[in-house]
């Protein structure tokens, strides 16, 4: 039975930032024009750092692994074109952190590694199709980037009984997900069903915002001949798409503080990997290109692009015609999670969901911040009902230690307190100093 529109599921808190995401929500997914060389950093994901599997002068195909994985909570990184490998070296990524990467100039050959192809993969058995998604280097694409197949490995005390895919994608302007629903809905819910069966599970949910109707409705479609598997639309509102507020909404069940959402018998994955995981199980396919969304107010033709991992965000601003005016700030993700870079010549990774351009007039400099007023503001709206006033005065003053008593490691940096604070305080900033400067 449809839920009536005014009962959409979702959580407690929240904000409602403008979205913003006319200015891509209609353009298709185009592929970019073939980069001339990539910059493949081997860390693209949370965990161990893969090794080196490649040296300088060395040609590699399209596919081929370059970095392989060194301990279990970690992914294989893969070439997104064929050359050769003409420098090795530390290169910063949109965070400003400096890992080893491989440089490889591009041939234009497009020259695949072998890969195996499987017609019949829902014959496969679940340990052999986790397989395949781990030797694809599938990694969360919403942002967080963990390894796919330790998500999909939970312990036998926890087990699972419920798979989401997070339609959400409530960050204002992103539209890459939104795209991939549109356009490659069967693919979606291909992915959906080889999840299910890698995690032995009936019962799969397909969580989108109300205000992407067109998605709802594409995805329902696509699901129509599948009865274990549910499109549920949401209520509009940032953080809609964090995992433990999905899962409230979708399914009604709390995660604990500190816990995982294997906890309470749930796993959640991004639309990207989804698709993903179904090109690694159909076709061998290595992750090695996503669908990366270019837009703001400061770029001339915002896209959706499918972009090869390790391009650079300038390669992607020239193929989006450039900036318009003076720009003020250029964010890898989105305006409320996302990192403003500091030079354009950092790679595409497999958790890059975006290129936000702002054009100066959009930005306001805040000329320092005031004391906390005790609003109470930042409180209401804390999706994870936190006190962000207090963890951001103790890490203000230096008392980092004491901010564990206020739950510091409950908040996922979404970035609602920081947006509805009156005196302009950096509270997610001080938060990330905190969480870096205390063990768990």
């Amino acid at each position: 039975m449809e839920k009536p529109s005014m009962a959409l599921a979702t959580f407690k808190g929240g904000i409602h930032p403008p979205d913003k995401k006319e200015l891509s929500k209609d353009k298709t997914i185009s592929p970019t024009k073939p980069p001339k060389r990539v910059v493949i950093p081997l860390v693209q994901h949370i965990g161990a750092p893969c090794k080196l599997a490649v040296g300088v002068g060395q040609e590699a195909k399209k596919g081929e692994v370059i970095g392989t994985p060194e301990g279990f909570v970690s992914a294989p990184v893969h070439s997104s074109v064929s050359g050769k490998v003409i420098a090795i070296g530390d290169f910063p990524l949109a965070t400003g952190r400096m890992v080893t990467s491989v440089v490889i100039e591009n041939d234009g050959k497009e020259e695949w590694t072998s890969l195996k192809d499987n017609p019949d993969y829902m014959k496969l058995s679940p340990d052999e199709l986790k397989a395949k998604v781990k030797d694809a280097g599938i990694v969360g694409m919403g942002g967080a980037a963990f390894p796919t197949h330790v998500k999909l490995s939970p312990p036998k005390e926890k087990p699972v009984d419920v798979v989401i895919l997070n339609g959400a994608e409530c960050e204002p302007y992103l539209t890459a997900d939104y795209r991939l629903m549109i356009e490659r809905p069967q693919e979606v819910v291909e992915g959906l069903k080889i999840l299910m069966k890698i995690l032995g599970v009936n019962k799969g949910f397909i969580g989108i915002e109300d205000n992407k109707p067109d998605a709802v409705e594409a995805m329902k479609k696509a699901a129509s001949g599948e009865p274990n598997i549910e499109v549920c639309a949401l209520e509009v509102k940032y953080p809609q798409g964090a995992e433990k507020m999905l899962i409230k909404a979708a399914v009604g069940r709390e995660v604990p503080p500190r816990g995982l959402p294997m906890d309470v018998g749930v796993v959640v994955q991004n639309i990207g990997t989804a698709v993903a995981v179904y090109e690694a199980a159909r076709y061998g396919k290595p992750l090695i290109e996503r669908v990366v969304t270019v837009t703001g107010e400061g770029i001339k033709e915002p896209k959706n692009l499918i972009v090869k991992i390790g391009t650079l965000v300038s390669d992607l601003i020239e193929e989006c015609g450039g900036f318009k005016s003076e720009i003020a700030k250029v964010i890898s993700g989105g305006p409320m999670m996302g990192f403003a870079m500091y030079s354009l010549d950092v790679p595409v990774t497999k958790g890059t969901s975006g290129v936000l351009v702002l054009p100066e007039e959009d930005v306001v400099h805040a000329e320092g911040f005031g004391p906390c007023i005790r609003c109470g503001r930042c409180i209401d709206i804390c999706p994870m009902g936190l006190m962000p006033s207090m963890l951001s005065v103790l890490s203000e003053k230096g008392f980092y230690e004491e901010t564990k008593d206020y739950n510091l490691f409950d908040c996922f940096e979404c970035g609602s307190c920081t947006y509805v604070c009156p005196s302009k305080r950096p509270i997610v900033q001080f938060i990330r100093l905190a969480k870096s400067l205390v063990k768990p």
